[in-house]
Parts: structure tokens; sequence; C-alpha cells
């Protein structure tokens, strides 16, 4: 069974969805969508359910099919001082700011949100895998972060993230331990597990 087009029955009804919640470095970044009524591709679906080379595929496709879409980054200072559950809400609500058209209704991944405005909206656990307006902000959120933690990669080569992306690798926490964070880590994060933290540099 594919995935449905629309929740609440209002044509002009965004998905958002969020990418980069677990890392240990660089942002928190959301998307939001509103697609077409027609809409309807054959790999569109959950993110984390498609390659790296099929989110790429996508990317243009969403971008160009879409009614309206926005991208916002939350990055690691405002993370560490607002948590990352606020950040990740936060980062969602800049998103639907930046649509072109004001959507009816949202529909948002997950379980926790803000109102935004005076628009209705319901939290769908497990969204991105229900709805493709989800799973087209899903895709675009993770393409966009992947393509940052690209090229911050160039100037922190030791930690990975061009692999890694900034989540909690053993080679990523191999790195910390060895060299220490750096500026794109979330310094409010466990970037060590216990046993490890009497080696991290002051």
């Amino acid at each position: 069974m594919g995935l449905a087009i629309n929740f609440s029955g209002q044509v002009l009804e965004a998905g958002t969805d969020e990418a980069g919640r677990g890392c240990l470095s660089g942002p928190v970044v959301a998307a939001a969508v509103i697609l077409p009524e027609n809409f309807e591709h054959p790999l569109l679906n959950d993110s984390k359910k498609l390659t790296e080379k099929q989110r790429k595929m996508l990317l243009p496709i969403i971008e160009k099919e879409a009614i309206a879409f926005g991208v916002s980054f939350v990055y690691q200072q405002e993370i560490d001082e607002i948590n990352i559950l606020q950040a990740s809400i936060t980062a969602m609500h800049r998103s639907i700011d930046q649509l072109s058209i004001k959507p009816e209704f949202i529909i948002v991944d997950g379980n926790k949100f803000r109102p935004y405005q005076d628009i209705p909206s319901e939290t769908i656990v497990k969204g991105d895998g229900k709805y493709l307006s989800i799973a087209a902000a899903s895709v675009l959120a993770k393409t966009y972060r992947d393509f940052y933690m690209e090229k911050i990669h160039k100037d922190f080569p030791a930690y990975n993230w061009k692999k890694n992306k900034g989540y909690p690798t053993k080679e990523h926490r191999k790195a910390i331990k060895e060299i220490g964070s750096c500026e794109h880590h979330r310094q409010t994060f466990k970037l060590l597990p216990d046993e490890q933290l009497s080696l991290f540099k002051d």
C-alpha cells in the first residue's frame, strides 16, 4: 500500500519533518512541503528507507513539483541553548515560515509540536512512512543536512562526517576521545559514554 496524499481533507496541507535530532554535531534541519493533490512518485517514502542516491534523485523532483517548500537549519549553539526537542520544533516552524503559500493544515512527523500561528495541526507517529508530504519533507531535511555535513567534513576530516553525518558511531566517538570536540559539536550532548569521559580532554 502506498503513502496517503492527505490527512485533513484540506487542499493546502503541509507536511513537516526534521533530520539530525540524534546527532552529536551539526544542525538539526527541518523541511515543510505542500504537495499537489495529484502528486505521486513510486520511490517516495520515509527518507530512512531510501538510499542516499534515491534521496538525491528525489530532491529536485520534490522541489519542482511541490506547491511550496521550505528548509530551515537550527545550529548547534542554539540547540545547546534551548535543547534538541525545542530546536527540532523551532526548525519545523521556521521551515513553515518559508512556505510561499500559507498552509490550511499542518501534519507533523512524531508526537511533539507547538501550535504554529492559528493553523490547525496534527502530530503523526511515523508519519514519514504514512503521508507523502511528510515523506517529502523528510527527504529534503535529510538531504540538505547531509550536504552540510559533507561540507564541514572538509575542515574537520578526523571525525569523518562525510560518512557518519555526525551520528554517534564508534568511529565518531573514537575521534572525539582522541582529539576532543570542536565548534560543531553539541556540548550539551553526551559526546562520550561514561567510561570514556575520564579520557576526554579538559
